[in-house]
């Protein structure tokens, strides 16, 4: 059965959407939403059948699990422990945006993402509709809208083109405002390190943690074979 697809033009259309996108997540369905990067595929981040149905609708192994991404900065607190001192101080000037946190996972979640190593990665993205939904949701389990291999859907047509048969409901918000993927930081060391290069700079990045004297080791291993994620 092909996706139900829903504009977001007023705000009743809008509510529309994001009640529809809310009621398939409980219902461990796929939904198709639109972030301040690019289209995004998701699924109840607690719900492991659903993620494991993400991962098969993009033509992925549980060894590329998605990030999870979150409506207000506090769920990090809910979700990551061992928190470096960094991480505030990224949180308080990236977020919401573009920024990606890998950290060590609380031990407690009850939930299944695939061989995450015992960390999860984390985004508040910068755009209302998807953090509605997230509002309405709680975090959601997010990898970019496509089929792997292929570039991540832009608009509403090219998710559709790609997921239309693996999603039940499609939140139309436009073209992608950012359209580059999110920059992703491992923050589970004492120093953080750049997994993927994206929307926000190591000059950026560098610039914030200035005053903690520090800056991003960029010398590492590829974020393929570090820790997969593409929302």
């Amino acid at each position: 059965m092909s996706a139900e697809r829903f504009p977001t033009q007023s705000d009743e259309q809008r509510e529309a959407a994001i009640d529809a996108a809310a009621t398939a997540v409980r219902r461990g369905r796929l939904v198709v939403l639109p972030t301040d990067t690019v289209y995004g595929v998701g699924a109840d981040a607690f719900d492991a059948a659903a993620v494991q149905r993400l991962l098969a609708a993009k033509g992925r192994g549980r060894e590329m699990p998605p990030p999870v991404l979150v409506g207000t900065a506090g769920t990090l607190d809910a979700l990551a422990t061992r928190v470096p001192v960094y991480v505030p101080v990224l949180v308080e000037r990236f977020w919401p945006g573009a920024l990606t946190l890998v950290c060590h996972q609380q031990p407690s979640l009850q939930w299944d993402l695939g061989e995450t190593r015992g960390t999860v990665a984390v985004r508040m993205p910068d755009h209302e509709v998807a953090r509605a939904l997230l509002d309405r949701t709680g975090p959601l389990a997010v990898s970019s809208a496509n089929l792997t291999g292929r570039p991540a859907a832009l608009d509403a047509d090219e998710a559709m083109q790609m997921l239309g048969e693996s999603v039940a409901v499609v939140v139309d918000g436009g073209p992608a405002p950012g359209g580059v993927a999110s920059t992703i930081v491992d923050a589970t060391g004492e120093r953080p390190r750049l997994l993927r290069d994206g929307a926000i700079s190591v000059a950026e990045l560098d610039a914030a943690l200035a005053e903690l004297g520090l800056t991003v080791d960029t010398g590492a291993e590829s974020v393929e074979e570090a820790r997969p994620s593409d929302a």
